[in-house]
């Protein structure tokens, strides 16, 4: 009985097909390949898009890296998540409290972390941010 199952499992098999639209090979569109869904279409689309932006941004030169421009990186996310920005990807404003909160307890960290070993200029950089990402936290959780 054992043996008649098996050859019942054996004889059910199954197919594979290939909807890649590209050749793992030569990386060009198949002649052979199923047509895309809508929705694949528009994500596809929407990629292209955002690679194309992407290409854009890498022709021009970034900041330099310094103390000065990783704290103001992280401020502006931090101001994103606040709604005082829009999301320089979507363009869209969206809010998002706690992630903005924990943002700037990452700064008031990095605060703490590097007193002492800062020059004024920096200090004073991080005192500003802090007094204005605290305050502009307060309204928002009034506002919830």
């Amino acid at each position: 009985m054992a043996s008649e199952e098996g050859k019942q499992q054996e004889s059910k098999g199954f197919t594979v097909q290939d909807k890649r639209r590209f050749s793992p090979d030569t990386g060009e569109a198949r002649k052979d390949a199923p047509e895309e869904p809508n929705a694949t279409v528009r994500a596809a689309e929407q990629h292209e898009q955002t690679a194309e932006n992407a290409r854009d941004t890498e022709n021009e030169p970034l900041p330099e890296i310094n103390f000065s421009t990783f704290v103001i990186g992280l401020s502006t996310q931090a101001l994103m998540h606040l709604g005082e920005i829009g999301n320089p990807i979507s363009g869209k404003v969206e809010t998002d409290v706690p992630v903005a909160k924990h943002m700037i307890d990452i700064l008031g960290m990095l605060k703490d972390k590097t007193r002492g070993n800062l020059n004024a200029s920096e200090d004073r950089l991080m005192e500003d941010i802090l007094f204005d990402l605290r305050m502009k936290y307060v309204e928002a959780v009034k506002k919830r």
